[in-house]
């Protein structure tokens, strides 16, 4: 997630794999994405060849459909502005920022049933 995105818009997707391996070997396969790896537990493909830059992160079999569910994750130029303005408007904070390869990211739910994340260099 290095490149410059647009601010507020979607810019990755994140799927959960129980088999990093497995998956990255299916999709490059019948897709032909490209992948970097991140460890053990980690996999992102690129937007030129699926179309949305996005991930494999590794969950565990007995996972509940909510946590292996997809993440849309949007980009924001002002982190801390952006979660404000999420508990302003009746959301909240699922997962506190923390940082990872390439910046720092939150998750929050906006009420719905809905879970995203942001994220900033």
């Amino acid at each position: 997630m290095s490149q410059r995105a647009q601010h507020h818009a979607i810019n990755y997707i994140e799927f959960t794999t129980t088999d990093i391996a497995k998956t990255k070997a299916f999709y490059e396969r019948v897709f032909s994405w490209n992948f970097q790896e991140w460890g053990p537990d980690y996999i992102s493909f690129d937007k030129d060849h699926a179309g949305i830059a996005g991930g494999f992160r590794k969950g565990e079999p007995q996972q509940t459909p909510a946590d292996s569910a997809p993440l849309i994750v949007l980009y924001s130029q002002d982190l801390k502005g952006t979660q404000d303005a999420i508990i302003a408007a009746g959301g909240s904070i699922a997962v506190p920022t923390f940082d990872f390869p390439g910046g720092k990211r939150f998750h929050f739910s906006d009420g719905q049933g809905n879970v995203l994340a942001v994220w900033s260099e």
